[in-house]
C-alpha cells in the first residue's frame, strides 16, 4: 500500500496485513508521521508527537512479526491518545497553559491496555480545558479545526481525535465523553463514535470518578475499527473501582453480521425529546436515517419518551465539579483559565450543597424514567447534535430560532446517557444544505454495548460514510 492509501485503510485491515507480513509496522508509522506533519498545521487535531518515540516502538512491533512473536489485536497500528490522559514520554497538557510543559512519566489506563495489545501511542490529540466543553480551543495555540470546513470546529471534547480521524491522520483515536464528547466532535466531523457503558473501558487517573460520569471510548473511521479497540481497551482495573468486573464480549464477530441481531427489535425514534430545539435539516435527516431500520426488521415507532428534562440537574452537576476540581487553581492563576470555564467555575460557586444533592437525587429520577422507558423498546434514535458545526471562535446564540444560552442546550441528546451510563453510538447520516456532516445516535439499554455496535455496522452496510472524504489533502 502507498502513503494515500494507507491513511484511508481501515484499522482491521492494516492490522490483518501486518499479522500476514504485507505491511511493516515502520511503514505504516513513518506514512502516518508524514501525513501528521503534512495537514496538522490546518487542523490542529494533535497538541504533541514524538517521531523518534513511536519509530523505536515501530520496530520493536516490527521485530516482533518477524519472529512469528504472538501479536496483540492492535499489534503495530499507530493510535493517538486524547491529552487528558497521561502516556509516558509525551506532553500531558490536559489542554492546559498551566501544563504546557509537563510531560508525563506514567500511563494512564487506556494508554496502557493499547500498548498491552500492541498499538503505537503515535501522540495527544487537541482538547479544550480539562475538557469542560463542546469545542476545541485552549490558550495553547491555534484551536482545533473541522477537516470538512476548517473555519468551524470540530467539536469538543474529543475535537482532535475526531479531526484527526476525519481528516486521515490515523484510522482510529482514543476520546472520552463526559457529556457528549465522544459524540460531538464524530457527529460534526462525520466519523464514528462510540460512548460504551459506563465501566467497560477503565478511566483512571480521575480525581472526580465517584460522580460516575465519564465514559473512555474509541473515534474511528468503520464501526469494525470501533470494536476492535473497545475489544482491546475493555476490561476491569483495580485503580478504578467503577470499572465492570467481567470481560467484554467479541465485538468485532458481533458487528461482522449483525442483521440476525437486530429482526424484530422494537425501536423508538425522538425527533427532540419533545423539548429540544433542533435544525430543520439535521431533524430531516435524522429522521430519515432511523426510518431505515425498519429495513432490517425492526418496528420502528417515533414516540416522546415522556420525561422531563435533565439539564438543570446536569448543570449543577457539571459546574459544581469543576469549581471542586480546579478552583482553587483558578483563584491563584485565573489568567490560565478561558472566559467559559471561569464563569462555570463561578457558577458552581453559587449553588448550596443541599441544591447539589438535590441535583444528584434528580440523576437518579432520571435513570428509573430512561430504565422505564428501555423496557418498552430495545433502541433509541436521536438526532446526535441538534445543528451542525459552527464557528471556532464562539457558540451559536441560537438553534431553529431558539435562544441557547447553556451549552447543555446544544447537547439536549448527549449528556442524558452520560447520567444513565447506557451505551450510545453516533453514526454518520448525511450532509446539512452547509455542506456539513449530520449524525444519528443509537442508544441501547444498560450494558448492551454489542447491540448498539451491531446496529451501527448495520446501519453502515446500508448507508456507508466511509468512502466520503473531506477535501483537506
Amino acid at each position: 500500500m502507498t502513503p494515500p492509501e494507507l491513511s484511508r485503510t481501515p484499522a482491521t485491515e492494516l492490522t490483518a496485513a501486518i499479522r500476514d507480513k504485507q505491511l511493516s509496522p515502520v511503514e505504516l508509522t513513518q506514512a502516518v508521521l508524514s501525513r501528521i506533519e503534512e495537514i496538522n498545521p490546518a487542523i490542529n487535531a494533535f497538541l504533541d508527537w514524538d517521531n523518534d518515540l513511536a519509530l523505536d516502538v515501530a520496530r520493536v512491533a516490527e521485530d516482533a512479526v518477524m519472529r512469528g512473536d504472538r501479536l496483540g489485536p492492535l499489534h503495530g497500528l499507530p493510535v493517538p491518545i486524547k491529552d487528558l490522559e497521561p502516556s509516558a514520554g509525551l506532553r500531558y497538557t490536559s489542554g492546559s497553559i498551566i501544563q504546557k510543559d509537563q510531560v508525563a512519566d506514567f500511563d494512564g489506563a487506556v494508554t496502557g491496555r493499547v500498548k498491552a495489545a500492541g498499538g503505537i501511542i503515535i501522540g495527544k490529540t487537541n482538547t479544550p480545558h480539562l475538557g469542560h466543553k463542546d469545542m476545541c480551543d485552549n490558550l495553547l495555540g491555534e484551536p482545533g479545526r473541522n477537516p470538512w470546513n476548517t473555519e468551524r470546529t470540530p467539536g469538543g471534547s474529543s475535537g482532535g481525535a475526531a479531526a484527526a480521524v476525519a481528516a486521515g491522520l490515523c484510522p482510529l483515536a482514543h476520546g472520552s465523553d463526559g457529556a457528549g464528547s465522544i459524540r460531538i466532535p464524530a457527529a460534526l466531523c462525520g466519523v464514528f463514535g462510540f460512548k460504551p457503558s459506563f465501566g467497560r473501558l477503565p478511566y483512571w487517573p480521575n480525581l472526580d470518578i465517584w460522580s460516575a460520569r465519564s465514559h473512555n471510548g474509541p473515534i474511528s473511521r468503520t464501526v469494525a475499527d470501533a470494536a476492535l479497540f473497545t475489544q482491546a481497551a475493555a476490561g476491569p482495573d483495580p485503580r478504578d473501582p467503577t470499572a465492570i468486573a467481567n470481560r467484554p464480549g467479541d465485538y468485532l464477530a458481533a458487528v461482522g453480521n449483525p442483521l440476525p441481531a437486530l429482526r424484530g427489535l422494537r425501536v423508538a425514534w425522538s425527533a427532540d425529546f419533545g423539548y429540544a430545539a433542533v435544525d430543520p435539516d439535521v431533524r430531516r435527516l435524522a429522521g430519515e436515517a432511523a426510518h431505515r431500520f425498519s429495513d432490517f426488521g425492526c418496528n420502528v415507532e417515533a414516540v416522546d419518551p415522556g420525561w422531563g428534562n435533565p439539564r438543570n440537574g446536569a448543570e449543577v452537576c457539571w459546574f459544581v465539579s469543576m469549581a471542586a476540581r480546579v478552583g482553587q487553581a483558578y483563584d491563584e492563576n485565573p489568567e490560565a483559565f478561558e472566559p467559559s470555564l471561569a464563569e462555570m467555575i463561578q457558577q458552581g460557586r453559587r449553588y448550596s450543597g443541599e441544591e447539589h444533592g438535590r441535583a444528584e437525587m434528580s440523576r437518579t429520577l432520571f435513570y428509573h424514567q430512561a430504565r422505564e422507558f428501555f423496557e418498552e423498546y430495545d433502541l433509541l434514535l436521536t438526532p446526535q447534535m441538534p445543528l451542525t458545526a459552527w464557528g471556532v471562535d464562539d457558540w451559536p446564540a441560537e438553534i431553529d430560532g431558539t435562544h441557547t444560552p447553556s451549552i447543555f442546550d446544544r447537547l439536549p441528546f448527549t449528556y442524558p446517557f452520560n447520567l444513565t451510563g447506557q451505551p450510545a453510538a453516533s453514526v454518520p447520516c448525511g450532509f446539512a444544505s452547509d455542506g456539513l456532516p449530520v449524525a444519528l445516535q443509537i442508544v441501547g439499554r444498560h450494558h448492551a454495548d454489542t447491540l448498539v455496535l451491531q446496529a451501527a455496522a448495520a446501519f453502515e452496510k446500508i448507508a456507508p460514510w466511509t468512502s466520503t472524504w473531506p477535501d483537506i489533502s
